[in-house]
């Protein structure tokens, strides 16, 4: 038996997971979780069944005729696809186990897993896809499960409010993705499947595509990964996403939906590096949001949104690698989905342990209010002390190797290019990751307990904490894997066909730069200060920096209110400049399309009602009229009036 010939049993085992846990997951023994947890697990054996044949070569690309000619429904397995589907249902499989204990309490347990193993499938799904119309689908339905997901808890008004603020705002990406989807439709509906990627990605159409039209796509294409992979300025959502089950929030993270934006770049990889000028903005981008989200990181005191604002730094690293890629070729895509699958990992670990730690203290969520958790909580510190380590990019974690090989590819396009700004910003992100980063570890587990809670914190049941330490030992030795990966995932494309694309978008190669021993070994140096200054402020809290938090102190005020960007959204863009144009466009409606047509009825009711009134009902008056009308009548044939 092939694998790969069943490679999309990968999607559709949750798609069934889905439906059996909606209807008869209640009427189990565990009241939910059962189903999700087997059709997650099948996924999982036959992505690394299929990972095994792709590695000795295999590849498929099965299409099948859908509604309209040349409008496909398929599925592509290639090394990009694999590597992204076992990281997708693996970590999936580790959140469903430890969710199985998570959310046992809770009334609507296999509402929560039906929502979950769809949330899976979606994700799935959208790898698997071989064409941009059933990608965009499956990219469409991972954003209706997020919103149900971050709202699950709906009766909570922060939970309702951060689910429509979550749909909204990426929906502002999607139309972008999918005006960048008509735009491309438009160049290349003569082909065959015109949206199919192995007609898509040949020299004859992309050179045949106008160039102005390529960066539009590419950077319309871009707007669809800024809203989902939540990049500047679109990133607001994520944060307050938080409101969700912690397991959501892992799987939001970690798995599935931010990825996909990262996924839909590397995918569309030959359009961008054809595309003129569309790399630089994505390495500008992606390396500005890196440090700008890593600033927040800094002030929060949520331990859930401490990690949100490090998914978005992170995203900006690989981002950002995508685009400073543009001297290197296709192995770009190999660095990118090390550092996404390293992340997975490090970020699913990170957040498994924080619900170990709400779950321990009763959904206490505020640092101020633990302390002391290592003795309470040893597997959970140890565990999220790896995921720390690994975040932080501390030497020989799989972070370590991934955001190493980033970092150093930005300053050889530095050299390159003359633009050093990518290097420059994640140089800075990765020093303030490993604050941040520290600042939670120390703040919650050393010291002494700050509240009653933390004095009577107790460790998570073997369920909860085994999957902390599977992916503890990923987020250890994945870095071991690094060049078998960039070779494996950076063949993926025709080199010399992204070699002569790269012509197209004005993109040069610097093959094999010399890169310094000092800027080799910064990255390295940023992550053991980071630690170091976080260890010399936060362990045991040995200094009071109340005096720096001071809403007083212009610099923790500005990132308190996160740049304010929200107050930009909400209070002036929505609520005053919409609320402004809707008052118009009501003011519009009501007394001038209104008033035109309430006028028109007046003017008709009013000439009725008058002449209703020479309707008498008196022979003699209408005889009188008529003779008059005859005379009238008359008096005009003859032309004497």
């Amino acid at each position: 038996m092939a694998w790969i010939e069943y490679a999309y049993w990968i999607a559709l085992l949750p798609l069934i997971g889905f439906v059996l846990e909606l209807f008869v997951g209640k009427y189990t023994w565990k009241r939910g979780g059962i189903f999700a947890n087997l059709a997650i697990l099948g996924s999982t054996i036959i992505a690394i069944g299929t990972l095994t044949e792709v590695l000795g070569g295999a590849r498929i690309d099965v299409s099948v005729s859908w509604f309209f000619d040349g409008i496909v429904v398929g599925y592509l397995i290639d090394p990009l696809a694999i590597v992204m589907l076992c990281m997708v249902s693996f970590v999936s499989l580790m959140i469903h186990i430890y969710a199985t204990a998570y959310m046992d309490e809770d009334p609507n347990k296999s509402l929560y897993f039906a929502e979950t193993a769809l949330f899976t499938c979606g994700m799935l799904g959208l790898v698997l896809s071989n064409n941009l119309l059933q990608l965009f689908i499956f990219w469409e339905l991972v954003g209706v499960c997020s919103y149900l997901l971050i709202g699950f808890w709906w009766y909570k008004p922060e939970a309702a409010a951060a689910g429509k603020k979550a749909f909204l705002t990426t929906r502002v990406g999607d139309v972008l993705f999918l005006l960048g989807i008509i735009l491309l439709y438009f160049n290349v509906s003569h082909l065959p499947e015109p949206l199919s990627f192995k007609y898509l990605f040949s020299l004859e159409v992309l050179e045949a595509i106008p160039h102005t039209h390529l960066t539009a796509i590419a950077l319309l294409f871009l707007g669809g990964a800024v809203g989902k992979s939540s990049q500047f300025p679109l990133h607001v959502w994520i944060p307050d996403a938080m409101e969700g089950p912690t397991t959501v929030s892992a799987l939001i993270h970690a798995a599935t939906m931010v990825t996909a934006g990262i996924y839909l770049v590397a995918r569309t990889y030959p359009i961008f590096i054809a595309s003129p000028d569309a790399l630089v903005v994505v390495a500008v981008l992606g390396g500005f949001t890196a440090l700008f989200a890593a600033t927040l990181g800094l002030v929060v005191n949520d331990i859930k949104r401490v990690l949100a604002y490090s998914t978005i730094s992170q995203l900006g690293y690989m981002l950002c690698m995508l685009g400073v890629g543009s001297i290197i070729g296709a192995f770009a895509v190999g660095y990118s989905l090390f550092h996404l699958i390293s992340h997975a990992f490090f970020k699913a670990l990170l957040f498994l342990c924080s619900g170990a730690v709400l779950h321990g203290l009763a959904n206490t969520r505020d640092l101020r209010e633990m302390g002391g958790l290592l003795k309470k909580m040893p597997v959970t510190a140890i565990a999220m002390l790896i995921g720390a380590l690994s975040l932080s990019g501390f030497p020989l974690t799989a972070g370590f190797f991934s955001k190493d090989r980033i970092i150093e590819t930005a300053y050889e396009y530095g050299v390159a290019t003359n633009n050093f700004l990518p290097w420059i910003f994640i140089l800075l992100a990765a020093l303030l990751t490993a604050v941040y980063t520290f600042r939670l570890w120390f703040m919650a587990f050393t010291g002494e307990p700050r509240s009653y809670l933390a004095e009577h914190a107790h460790e998570a049941s073997k369920i909860m904490t085994i999957p902390l330490i599977v992916l503890a030992a990923f987020a250890l030795f994945f870095g071991i894997f690094q060049k078998k990966f960039y070779t494996f995932v950076g063949a993926n494309f025709d080199s010399h066909l992204i070699e002569e694309l790269a012509h197209i978008g004005g993109y040069h190669f610097h093959h094999a730069g010399h890169v310094p021993f000092v800027v080799m070994i910064l990255p390295a140096v940023c992550a053991i200060g980071g630690i170091a200054i976080a260890y010399g402020i936060w362990y045991n809290n040995r200094v009071d920096v109340s005096t720096f938090i001071s809403k007083e102190n212009p610099i923790y005020r500005l990132l308190w209110n996160k740049y304010y960007l929200d107050f930009i959204f909400k209070d002036l863009i929505a609520e005053r400049v919409f609320g402004f144009v809707a008052l118009v466009a009501e003011a519009f409606d009501k007394y001038v399309i209104d008033g035109v047509v309430n006028g028109i009825s007046y003017l008709v009711l009013t000439t009725g009602s008058r002449l209703r009134k020479i309707q008498t009902g008196v022979v003699e008056t209408y005889a009188t009229a008529v003779v008059i009308g005859v005379v009238i009548l008359i008096l005009l044939i003859g032309g004497v009036i």
